[in-house]
């Protein structure tokens, strides 16, 4: 799979939306605050509003009877340097039940030192069950051009990332999207975003794990 299929270089700008999924009447429960830090994967770049996972995540917790506000905070082209530096003020004013970190991507295509990339993210993940949240790391992948055996260590580091913490772990996030025969096929025409029939693809793959936390 080409590299540049993950996560575009470009940076656009963040949005912070609040929307939320409330339980029906006679179903009272407590109101939970999720947080998702992320990249373009997360952010809806080249998509219409709301066909994004994130937008999906709101409408399956209404679904399921889930009292949960979800607070999206991805921004296109982010690293976990990025998220890093970010997560301080997110977690005051979010306060947030679950903190869904979905970053990584960047930081492979970039050619970022990889313990960089993983003490970012045990940063985040320490700094997030501080405040008081559960943690959910969603895992990527990289293409082989990369090496083999750096394409091994930067998907173990999300795993051993989740192990030292006791975090849940989505091991990728791009299973059924980009690691089939074509793995262009649910790409958009740069061939670099998800198209919008891939979002409720990886909101499945999200899914079971963040429920638990719930």
């Amino acid at each position: 799979m080409l590299r540049r299929h993950f996560i575009p270089a470009a940076i656009a700008a963040a949005f912070l939306g609040p929307s939320f999924a409330q339980t029906s009447p006679g179903k009272p429960g407590p109101q939970r605050t999720i947080l998702v830090v992320g990249d373009s994967l997360s952010a809806e770049y080249g998509l219409k509003r709301g066909s994004g996972w994130v937008a999906l995540l709101e409408q399956r917790l209404a679904k399921e009877n889930i009292a949960a506000t979800v607070r999206n905070a991805s921004i296109s082209g982010d690293t976990t340097s990025g998220g890093r530096s970010r997560l301080p003020a997110l977690l005051k004013t979010v306060n947030p039940t679950v903190v869904v970190i979905e970053l990584g991507g960047n930081d492979a295509l970039r050619g970022l030192p990889l313990a960089g990339t993983q003490d970012n993210l045990a940063a985040m993940t320490k700094a997030a069950q501080a405040a008081g949240a559960k943690v959910l790391l969603v895992g990527m992948q990289i293409p082989p051009n990369y090496g083999a055996d750096y394409a091994k260590r930067f998907s173990a580091a999300f795993d051993a990332v989740a192990r030292a913490n006791k975090a849940a772990l989505v091991p990728f996030f791009l299973k059924g999207v980009g690691d089939g025969a074509d793995p262009t096929a649910m790409f958009q025409a740069d061939r670099i975003h998800p198209k919008e029939e891939a979002h409720p693809v990886m909101l499945d793959n999200v899914w079971p794990q963040l429920k638990k936390l719930l």
